[in-house]
């Protein structure tokens, strides 16, 4: 059983977990991920890393509660265990000095592009940040982010804190102010996509982290097989992370779309029998 030291509610639906492992932080790496488990019943779920402390033994993730295995995720607290915990998973981001760098953020991707600025700062690179939700209640850890950054852009879609619309807006102007030689996203598949759609024109490299449906998260059970390039590849091991000009985004919206009438039948059946 795997020990939690904190779990804590940032904003509204998007949790931080906090665990302890001694061997995970020893290999870690950006853009990697964990399985976890919320109890015996539950099934495996992949969590990007967000933070990790090898002196202290502990890991960091954020994840937002959308089903039933991220609702039990989410009435867990410090001292509780949970019985399933691999990592770390996936290939690492690929780091080195590109010169500037654009990492977007959104919902739970705010806390997943940390440790990669934190990284690509530490290479020599200027580092810029761009975190979107909905409104300004949303938005967390803004001041970690400006400390790895060298500009930080908040985008609410309704005004309510910083710029105001969506990502491509404001990501154009960026483009056009500075000389950006890579972009990172991280967060839901819309976010990537219209990302990726936005700088597939002036053909800047798009690196997005996808979150298809994923079991067990070694390349055996093929659940989380994405079209990359007209090719089939496995998210967990030949990713997560992808040339978002290449992803076939059709293919992924309509994966993920597969199970939802089971999702919220699942959801319906433990919300009847812990509160009915």
């Amino acid at each position: 059983m795997y020990r939690i030291l904190k779990r804590e509610e940032l904003v509204p639906n998007i949790h931080l977990l906090k665990l302890e492992s001694s061997h995970i932080p020893l290999k870690a790496s950006p853009g990697q991920f964990i399985i976890v488990r919320a109890d015996e019943k539950g099934e495996r779920i992949p969590l990007t890393l967000a933070d990790w402390d090898a002196d202290e033994g502990s890991l960091t993730t954020i994840f937002m509660t959308v089903g039933t295995s991220t609702q039990k995720l989410a009435l867990l607290n410090s001292g509780d265990t949970i019985p399933t915990l691999v990592g770390p998973l996936g290939l690492p981001s690929q780091s080195e000095n590109f010169g500037t760098v654009l990492l977007v953020g959104g919902c739970y991707g705010i806390a997943s592009i940390f440790p990669l600025a934190q990284q690509l700062k530490k290479k020599g690179n200027r580092v810029i940040i761009i975190i979107e939700a909905r409104s300004k209640n949303l938005i967390y850890w803004e001041e970690r982010l400006k400390e790895v950054s060298e500009r930080l852009v908040v985008v609410t879609r309704d005004g309510s804190y910083g710029y105001s619309g969506h990502v491509p807006d404001n990501l154009k102007k960026i483009l056009e102010e500075e000389k950006v030689s890579r972009v990172v996203v991280n967060g839901c598949t819309f976010l990537m996509m219209i990302t990726s759609e936005t700088t597939r024109p002036v053909n800047i490299k798009t690196i997005v982290n996808l979150n298809p449906i994923m079991i067990d998260g070694t390349g055996m059970c093929g659940v989380c097989r994405v079209q990359v390039n007209g090719n089939t590849k496995f998210a967990c091991v030949d990713g997560p992370e992808f040339d978002g000009h290449q992803v076939d985004w059709n293919v992924l919206l309509a994966r993920r779309h597969t199970y939802i009438q089971e999702e919220i039948n699942s959801l319906s059946f433990w919300e009847c029998e812990k509160y009915g």
